[in-house]
Parts: C-alpha cells; structure tokens; sequence
C-alpha cells in the first residue's frame, strides 16, 4: 500500500497543474533549478504565498524551448570555434555551462504579495541589499515590481548560467548580512552562477541587459546568456539581464499553488 501512495503522488500533483503546463523536472532534469521565492533569500525576506514547493513551472510549449537552449549550452563545450558567431570569442575552450531557473511560473497571490512589500511604507528593511541605491517606494513606479506579471501564465522565466561541474555554494544564512546585490559576488549572498555582474533581482541600473559598468567577463556571461535564450524565441526584459518571456503574451494569469 505505502508503494501505491509513493508512485500515484507525482501524478497527482500533475494533475493541479494549470492546463498545458508541466514540471521543468520532468522536460528536462539537467537544468538547475533555485528557486528563490520558496526560500528566505528574496526581496521579501519571506517565502512568498503560492510557493508551497521549490519547483520550476512553466507551459509545455516553454519548458521544450527551455530544453533546446539548454542543449544549445552543452553543445558549446564540444565545438567552440562553430558557436563562436553565435556567443563570441572569450568563450573558454571546453567550458560546460548549464542554466538555472530562480523563479518560473509565479501564482498571482505572491504577485500581489510583492506588491504590498513595495508599498507597505517601511523605510527600514533587512533585504535592502536588494535595491542599495533606491527608495523602497520608487521600485513598483521604476517596472521592477509589477502588479501583474507575465510569469502568472506561465511564459516568464528568470534565470541564469553556471559552470559544470557546479560547485555546492554555502547554505543562505537568513540571519547573516550580505553585501549590496551589486557588490563583488565573493560579498553578495551565496550564489555558485557565473558572476553576471549583479545578484538576480537586483534592483539597479546596473542589471540592465546592456549595462556598460560591468566588466568583460561579466558581459560576456550575459551574451552567451541572452543570444541562447533569443535563439528559442525568448525576449529580455531590458531591465533585467535574467527576465525572459516566451511568444505571445497570454491574457490569462494563475494562481494555483506550486506543489511537489
């Protein structure tokens, strides 16, 4: 009987899925999921309501394209010189890189969830290394907040790229402080991606896709980043070198809990 409860788990968890849509486990296990609005380490300070499961959600139709960028990466590491058009010639010969999701499919109750944090006055907060050289208030008015949100339906991704073998980073300390989001990495919150600069959801200039203050190296890691995803049919978020959405913008938005 226990063995019965075990294997008719997952498939019920599928089945309180939204239509259409998948676990990216299931597409594709390879790509590393951290998914940030489960855990403490978030603007917030909180897992954000909905988030019942650190699961990356995502359509169908997004989780295969998800899949072929993802085998775009590894193909890298095999052929340098034939994707060197595509990604550049700073690309290290033999370097294996993978994605990772932060966040995925996001239930509107965490989105308005965000959106009481952005407005809710307090001038002190203990995750103001998110956001070092704004005022907490501005953030929903500057697009970095938003009261609806393309990753509701599904087609909103935030991610970024690690170097294989990935190496475990330190445990997130809730207790600890860490350096501003658009600090030296070695002093931001423990993070094994490549070092694009800024932490995900830094709310700062200097996360926009095609900043000028950052340093070869880490504008090379959003390149190869960028023109992987915009191969698939994925679009950035200008401000953001981590949002991408997938084809036409959906009308319709979620809110079905994220589950194992």
């Amino acid at each position: 009987m226990l063995l019965g409860l075990v294997l008719t788990a997952p498939a019920a968890a599928r089945d309180r899925l939204p239509s259409g849509f998948v676990y990216l486990r299931d597409i594709d296990p390879s790509i590393a999921q951290d998914m940030r609005y489960a855990s403490h380490d978030n603007f917030t300070g909180q897992p954000l309501p909905g988030y019942d499961a650190p699961e990356c959600v995502l359509r169908r139709d997004v989780a295969l394209a998800l899949r072929k960028v993802q085998a775009d990466l590894a193909r890298i590491a095999h052929d340098p010189e034939k994707w060197e058009p595509v990604f550049g010639k700073d690309h290290a010969p033999g370097e294996r890189l993978s994605l990772k999701t932060y966040d995925c499919y996001r239930p509107t109750r965490a989105v308005a969830a965000m959106a009481r944090w952005a407005n809710d006055g307090a001038r002190s907060d203990p995750t103001r290394r998110f956001y070092p050289a704004l005022e907490k208030r501005r953030l929903f008015g500057l697009g970095y907040i938003a009261a609806q949100s393309a990753h509701s339906t599904g087609t909103a991704i935030d991610l970024t790229l690690v170097r294989l073998p990935a190496a475990t980073p330190p445990p997130f300390d809730a207790r600890a402080t860490y350096g501003p989001c658009t600090g030296p990495a070695a002093q931001r919150a423990p993070d094994n991606s490549l070092d694009m600069g800024t932490g995900f959801d830094c709310f700062d200039g200097k996360s926009s896709a095609f900043a000028s203050n950052i340093t070869s190296e880490q504008n090379h890691g959003r390149v190869v980043l960028l023109e992987a995803m915009r191969r698939h049919g994925f679009k950035n978020y200008f401000r953001e070198w981590w949002h991408f959405t997938y084809g036409p913008h959906p009308r319709q938005a979620y809110d079905v809990p994220i589950t194992r």
